[in-house]
């Protein structure tokens, strides 16, 4: 378990809910991952994020699904791509990422409370 934080802490990670709207491979990744375009809604935009998620996910899966992702980290290059959310997920018991997702769908940009 991590240190304990202030709730403060907490309110500084800007967590929102978007719709992946295109998914490409991303062959030059060290490890497989998809290109993920993902649509935050009118305040925050579209937004590209790198995801290593190849195991339980194909491009027909991702399009149209909702996920979680961290808005407020800045932007990572990760080789010829810039990365500029984090998609956040859980391994599974063999390391693999199942995405986080929300129970209902849910305005994008609708930030986690």
């Amino acid at each position: 378990m991590a240190s304990e934080i202030s709730y403060g802490d907490f309110e500084k990670v800007d967590i929102r809910v978007g719709t992946v709207i295109e998914v490409a491979p991303f062959p030059e990744a060290r490890k497989p991952a998809w290109k993920l375009k993902i649509d935050f809604g009118d305040e925050i935009g579209i937004k590209k994020s790198s995801a290593q998620i190849t195991v339980h996910y194909d491009e027909q899966d991702l399009v149209g699904r909702q996920v979680l992702a961290v808005v407020n980290f800045p932007p990572r290059q990760i080789g010829p791509f810039r990365s500029e959310v984090l998609t956040l997920g859980f391994e599974d018991e063999a390391g693999a990422i199942v995405l986080a997702a929300v129970e209902r769908p849910v305005p994008n940009g609708r930030k986690l409370m």
